[in-house]
């Protein structure tokens, strides 16, 4: 009953964050909806504050857009770091499990039957369960969700919030693309990537290399059309996360492995699978060795008393 309950909350919550974090939504002139929950709650607010700050103080749209989205980021920076720790802990968690996991795939591969790859499959899930791990991480996406709305609220502001399209930001024209804060969006998520290898395995170096050339690809393909203001959020959020990453994946990272190798030692994972010795390649071909050899020393000691008999 406790499971059903997780699970119509959990899919709930899910459902209203992917309607919050939709993008908002434009009518037939392409101009935002100003009636959108999203527009109402955080773009126009975020907007009246970038007005503020110009008018008031004297400032720039440019550094008036700089500001929101630190401010933004700094929100939601403690969500963020708490999210890759929990990452980095499963992640260590899970590399001690990984002698046991690749047991129950050796089992998965061998298995000639149905019931035996039901069997190894459940022994992969116990092994996780018996751990107190997910098999997908246990992080979720609930995190994700939650700042997505937040995040497309700061690209529909730079955008759409009047004043910006009309100004300029040191010789920028933040009302059309800008190629020199492109590349320089397009650099600063290309190093956020690199710094985010440090200190890991080269094997999972060579699984995320794909992704490190993608997420700049598409900040550059997505900030190549957009109005110079649109790609000066994309900038300040590159080197913000590039701010995060290097926290969490430099500052934080052996600590926390320190950590965990700890809690392993005093508390080793339990032991559920084991290698079978008996599916293995070099043991199974064994005994057709002995079965072919077998013949042949037969045959020859029945020569050799043949022989002597004659």
């Amino acid at each position: 009953m406790n499971k059903w309950k997780n699970w119509v909350l959990g899919s709930g919550l899910v459902t209203v964050m992917l309607f919050l974090s939709g993008c908002v939504r434009l009518d037939s002139n392409g101009n935002p909806d100003t009636s959108g929950i999203v527009y109402r709650v955080l773009v126009h607010p975020m907007g009246q504050a970038i007005t503020y700050l110009v008018e008031n103080f004297n400032w720039s749209y440019g550094w008036a857009v700089i500001l929101m989205t630190v401010i933004v980021r700094i929100i939601i920076l403690p969500l963020g770091i708490s999210q890759s720790k929990k990452t980095m802990i499963q992640s260590e968690k899970m590399q001690a499990l990984k002698p046991q996991v690749e047991a129950a795939q050796q089992k998965l591969k061998t298995a000639t039957t149905r019931e035996e790859q039901m069997a190894a499959q459940a022994e992969m899930q116990q092994v996780y369960r018996e751990n107190g791990l997910s098999m997908t991480g246990g992080i979720g996406c609930l995190p994700l969700l939650i700042q997505m709305p937040i995040f497309s609220a700061l690209y529909f502001t730079a955008r759409y919030t009047e004043g910006i399209r009309e100004s300029s930001f040191y010789g920028i024209d933040l009302g059309h693309p800008s190629f020199v804060l492109v590349a320089i969006a397009g650099a600063a998520y290309l190093l956020q990537g690199y710094i985010s290898t440090i200190g890991i395995p080269e094997e999972q170096k060579k699984t995320m290399r794909t992704m490190l050339i993608v997420s700049p690809a598409m900040i550059v393909f997505m900030s190549i059309s957009a109005p110079a203001g649109v790609t000066l959020y994309w900038v300040v959020g590159g080197i913000f996360s590039c701010l995060q990453t290097f926290i969490t994946n430099v500052i934080m990272k052996p600590k926390l492995k320190a950590q965990v190798a700890e809690e392993l030692k005093q508390n080793p994972p339990k032991q559920v699978v084991t290698p079978r010795k008996d599916v293995t390649p070099a043991d199974s071909e064994q005994p057709v060795k002995k079965q072919v050899k077998a013949p042949k020393n037969q045959t020859g000691r029945n020569a050799g008393k043949q022989q002597k008999r004659k």
